[in-house]
């Protein structure tokens, strides 16, 4: 443990940055700790956190009360919790300050001047370095150092790029019902095919260049925190899965529950997804034969769902996955998340307003349909006018089916109905818009456009195409924060004293292509999630 003595430092040489009931100090020549675009992901993890705390406090004490055992204990209801990668201690600062019933919180990071930067700001907000305590240590390290010690009920996790290599450690230093919170930056791997090697190395799974590649990355980054947990017969419960701007967040419970991890197989599965149309089918990787109370057959999946040739317009197929297909999210975590948000004001969440409305829009999703399609990219597949977005839940909805949109993608329709039912409503929209005459044929629309259809069709305005979140107006989906918004630079830091030999290299010009890959790989993410953005504003008006 780090030097607990009272730090010193010149005021007049730092920087004073407010963010909720902490005021950092930051050295007026640095631009590299502080990210405000951040502060939607603190402010998010402080409401998850009060979330899961009420919620595990609350079944602590239906169980003491329940209980019949007369020589019973209250249960403790103080949790602890471990920032594995700490920085400037922005975050520690804030959940000591704004979240009651902390008992302790480990401050973690491997850089001297990290932890210095820490001391510093623990001090300046009055807080006791026994509540927040500065650490000195690789993280990796640190959270496996807690296997035989007092485990933790949250770690934390919010690397700069992939919180791959920390994944692991993580399901070891925390104690069964507590709460994982990940963060993964990477979304250049993650969400595009640019890199499917780094992406399976890393995760486990391939991903896809497809519409709906950030919920995808969301599936892989939850499959690879559930195969970490299973192997220490651990289960993942995922409580809210958020893709926002340039990277993922990630709550999870772990249970301690053996019988729960043999469900994974049936809840992980890959995804068939037409490179043209868009046309998508998850395969499951294991199937349960219900029996009577827990008597269940665990069974090998039957497949392949496709075919070579996507069935609806003739063209090749892509595969993503291995991934997590199960529910993103514990709606009843959620429900409660978005109520205690909407109760606290803007002096308590800064970026409240954007917080409600993901979370409204996320209570809405579908939660047992992984995957979307967009209206533009259906629309575009038949060479067809966006018409408004409702005029297709409608249908969908007409026709017996459910659907919602996905928080991940601005026009996305989630839907239980199958393709054929899609494409039925799309060939009965180009009916009444008109075909284009551009089609050739052979060409992938017009093999669309000439089968059968087998839906009856209606448009006419159902009451529920129109989402609740839409009709109240709130902040669906965010656009651009601020200009040159992104990842900022990677702090770097010497472990060894500089000499003349790695001062002149550094000055060289040609030495710094490798150090900046990193860099360029992070602003690649928030390119996608920037174009991504501006292609769906400017659709905004037809689509939503």
């Amino acid at each position: 443990m780090a030097d607990e003595s009272t730090p010193v430092y010149n005021i007049d040489d730092y920087q004073e940055i407010k963010e909720g009931k902490a005021t950092i100090l930051f050295p007026k020549n640095n631009e590299v700790f502080y990210n405000p675009v951040q502060q939607f992901n603190r402010d998010m993890s402080i409401a998850a956190i009060k979330t899961w705390r009420d919620m595990t406090t609350e079944a602590k004490l239906e169980r003491y009360e329940k209980s019949t055992n007369p020589n019973k204990v209250r249960p403790k209801t103080s949790f602890t919790v471990l920032e594995a990668l700490a920085a400037s201690g922005l975050r520690s600062v804030r959940y000591a300050k704004e979240i009651e019933g902390i008992d302790h919180i480990v401050t973690n990071d491997m850089l001297p001047s990290a932890v210095e930067s820490i001391q510093r700001n623990v001090h300046f907000n009055g807080l006791s370095p026994k509540l927040v305590r500065a650490n000195l240590g690789n993280a990796i390290s640190v959270m496996y150092g807690y296997r035989d010690k007092e485990l933790f009920d949250v770690v934390d996790l919010d690397p700069y790029g992939s919180a791959a290599p920390f994944i692991d450690g993580a399901i070891h230093a925390v104690r069964p019902g507590g709460l994982i919170c990940v963060t993964c930056t990477d979304l250049a791997i993650l969400a595009s095919n640019n890199h499917p090697e780094a992406c399976f190395y890393k995760y486990g799974g391939n991903p896809l260049k497809a519409e709906f590649c950030h919920e995808l990355a969301l599936r892989l980054v939850i499959n690879s925190l559930q195969q970490a947990a299973n192997k220490q017969k651990l289960y993942i419960e995922p409580l809210l899965s958020c893709s926002i701007d340039f990277y993922v967040r990630i709550f999870v419970r772990v249970h301690s529950k053996p019988l729960l991890v043999k469900t994974v197989a049936s809840q992980t599965g890959l995804v068939h997804h037409c490179r043209h149309c868009g046309t998508y089918t998850t395969q499951p990787l294991g199937s349960i034969e219900r029996g009577a109370g827990d008597n269940h057959r665990y069974l090998v999946p039957v497949g392949p769902p496709v075919d070579r040739r996507c069935a609806q317009c003739g063209s090749k197929q892509d595969i993503g996955g291995p991934c997590w297909i199960g529910p993103l999210h514990n709606k009843d975590f959620v429900r409660r998340m978005y109520k205690g948000v909407s109760v606290s004001g803007a002096s308590v969440y800064a970026t409240q307003p954007r917080m409600k409305g993901m979370l409204k829009v996320i209570l809405e999703e579908l939660d047992d349909a992984p995957f979307h399609y967009t209206l533009a990219q259906l629309c575009s597949a038949v060479r067809a006018a966006c018409p408004p977005l409702v005029k297709i839940n409608s249908a969908l909805l007409n026709a017996g089916y459910r659907v919602s949109g996905s928080h991940t993608r601005q026009g996305s329709i989630k839907t239980d109905a199958p393709p054929q039912v899609v494409w039925d409503i799309m060939r009965a929209h180009v009916a009444q818009a008109g075909r284009s005459p551009k089609i050739e044929d052979g060409s992938p629309a017009h093999i669309i456009l000439q089968q059968q259809s087998t839906t009856e069709v209606s448009f006419a305005p159902h009451r529920d195409a129109d989402p609740e979140s839409r009709r109240i107006k709130l902040v669906r989906y965010q656009i651009n924060p601020e200009k040159n918004w992104g990842p900022k630079a990677r702090h770097t830091e010497s472990r060894k004293p500089a000499t003349k030999e790695s001062k002149r290299k550094q000055a060289d010009p040609a030495n710094k292509t490798s150090a900046n890959a990193d860099a360029d790989a992070e602003a690649a993410a928030a390119d996608i999630s920037a174009v991504s953005v501006a292609e769906t504003e400017a659709k905004k008006s037809r689509t939503e």
